[in-house]
């Protein structure tokens, strides 16, 4: 996914539909490198078999972005290798986080 942000210092906006998107891509990322996924599921609790069945729980994918937010090293690689803004993957985790989300780091 490329990043969609105008640039310029506007905030970036997304929509259902690219914030899902996203955090879809970002799960992607996180399975394909072991150590993440390990890290990922002792954090949700989510292991490898129930994973198709917890991304349809509402907030699960807020829990993708906010994973990948959480570690900036994590972030920025991600960033790097989809061509993607970290300014974007905020943007799409407020987006499915909703207003609480505000305060995010």
């Amino acid at each position: 996914m490329r990043d969609k942000s105008s640039g310029g210092g506007r905030p970036v906006v997304v929509s259902d539909d690219d914030a899902q998107s996203m955090a879809i891509t970002i799960l992607g990322w996180i399975t394909g490198r072991p150590d993440l996924m390990s890290r990922f599921m002792a954090l949700t609790g989510v292991d490898g078999g129930s994973i198709r069945q917890a991304a349809a729980e509402p907030g699960f994918l807020a829990g993708v972005t906010g994973f990948l937010m959480a570690h900036e090293p994590t972030l920025l690689a991600f960033c790097e290798e989809n061509e993607v803004k970290a300014e974007m993957v905020a943007a799409c985790h407020h987006r499915l986080a909703g207003p609480e989300s505000e305060n995010w780091p």
